[in-house]
């Protein structure tokens, strides 16, 4: 018999797609969503409504294996880190990762997957020498400061309870789907501008959709 998956941030860009893979090899899935919808197909879906430190999971966590968490307050380019930005991105993704991490525990859940975020490292690294697991974190902006935090109260509460979590920081993720920079950056490309790169000497670690969602499964 194979496990049940609770997927949060189920019908986000991640989540459509895992949720439809986990499906296609007969898992047996549940997808969280923050309003009732039909973006998810084929999958069983409970609303949970906002996620913060108030949140319900009961419903969603009854008769669960594994989580995988991916929704979060999302970035937005030129995040300002003031103790006001700073505080939104915490109810979300500090305090409302928690809440459920705590309400796994209680359901006997037996393993937490966290989507947490390459910006956990930085911004930037030295030419050559790309980001490991190893390296100091050094989050420069509220999105990567909040997931920092999550992932440090996730492994003191693994440390406490014995839950297995596993946390992966993907870098920026394209495929079928992709909206925001990279979705512009494509749009660019599709008017045939000219794209101002030629004499930039950089280089930016991304991921393929499909080979994330390989590695969140495996």
């Amino acid at each position: 018999m194979s496990s049940r998956i609770l997927v949060t941030g189920a019908n986000g860009f991640v989540g459509k797609s895992l949720c439809l893979e986990l499906f296609r090899r007969g898992y047996s899935i549940r997808a969280a969503v923050r309003d009732q919808d039909n973006s998810v197909l084929n999958v069983e879906t409970v609303s949970v409504g906002q996620i913060n430190i108030n949140t319900d999971w009961r419903e969603a966590l009854s008769g669960v294996d594994v989580i995988v968490h991916l929704a979060a307050r999302v970035h937005v380019m030129n995040d300002n880190v003031t103790d006001e930005g700073l505080a939104e991105f915490r109810k979300v993704n500090v305090e409302g990762t928690l809440n459920l991490a705590r309400q796994a525990v209680d359901a006997g859940i037996k393993r937490f997957i966290f989507i947490s975020s390459v910006k956990v490292n930085g911004e930037e690294t030295i030419p050559g020498l790309p980001f490991t697991a190893e390296d100091e974190p050094a989050p420069m902006d509220a999105y990567g400061i909040s997931k920092r935090e999550a992932e440090d109260a996730l492994r003191r509460l693994a440390n406490e309870t014995g839950i297995e979590t596993v946390i992966i920081r993907p870098p920026l993720v394209y495929g079928p789907g992709v909206k925001a920079n990279f979705h512009n950056m494509m749009r660019y490309l599709d008017k045939s501008i000219p794209l101002p790169l030629g004499a930039i000497q950089n280089q930016r670690s991304l991921v393929a959709l499909d080979n994330l969602i390989d590695l969140i499964i495996t």
